[in-house]
């Protein structure tokens, strides 16, 4: 019974000691870059080129979208340093990610309504 005891222990101390697999660092790393470039298009096109006047809602969703960025900058970050080889750390990055997509999600949203009540110039 001892030897039960031993080998769940074991098997318990293992767990956080074991090492990300194979390409979960370069996935999120990939992830992250492709979402980032079209968060920056995205921001271009609406802070620069999109037709129409500045409001309240138009600056709501350009807020939205460059605090979407900053997130992506500090998952990005996160993902490139040496610690996020620990699953504790990757998770932590993970989830920083998965802020910034819906924080990204909202700015596409307000955006979008807003692009949809602006009179397109003749």
């Amino acid at each position: 019974m001892e030897k039960k005891a031993t080998s769940q222990q074991g098997a318990g101390s293992e767990r956080p000691d074991r090492p990300l697999p194979e390409g979960y660092r370069q996935g999120i790393i990939t992830a992250i870059t492709v979402l980032l470039g079209f968060s920056l298009a995205l921001f271009r096109f609406w802070g620069f080129e999109a037709p129409g006047e500045w409001t309240s809602r138009s600056i709501v969703a350009a807020g939205t979208i460059v605090f979407a960025v900053l997130l992506q900058i500090i998952a990005l970050v996160r993902s490139l340093r040496l610690e996020d080889d620990d699953p504790a750390e990757y998770r932590k990055t993970v989830v920083w990610f998965a802020t910034s997509a819906v924080a990204l999600l909202i700015g596409l949203l307000v955006a979008t309504v807003v692009f949809a009540g602006t009179p397109i110039p003749k």
